[in-house]
């Protein structure tokens, strides 16, 4: 059986970046349009902020990406931000290994 090979999460920035550039629809419009502040947006769209919930509704709403895809975008990027931590990974190594005695 072949190896998993895991590619690097697409940060949910990225796709609705290259969606709004496809309509070539401005950052200030798509900004205005869902009431969320132009930092916001374009801080998600360069891939230095997490999506929320809510902003993603309004991604949806103003574009028709789904929500729920979106999510499952960040939470990809998410997990991975998490196990690349190594001081985080050391304590959850050290919590499997307390939690496999008890």
């Amino acid at each position: 059986m072949g190896k998993y090979i895991c590619q690097r999460p697409i940060h949910p920035g990225e796709l609705i970046k290259e969606e709004i550039e496809s309509r070539k629809l401005s950052q200030t419009k798509l900004a205005t349009q869902t009431g969320i502040s132009y930092k916001v947006l374009n801080d998600i769209l360069n891939c230095r902020r997490p999506l929320t919930t809510p902003t993603a509704l309004l991604i949806e709403a103003a574009l028709g990406i789904s929500a729920g895809l979106l999510m499952r975008m960040q939470l990809d990027c998410n997990m991975q931000q998490a196990q690349s931590d190594k001081s985080f990974m050391e304590r959850l190594n050290r919590i499997r290994k307390y939690a496999a005695v008890l």
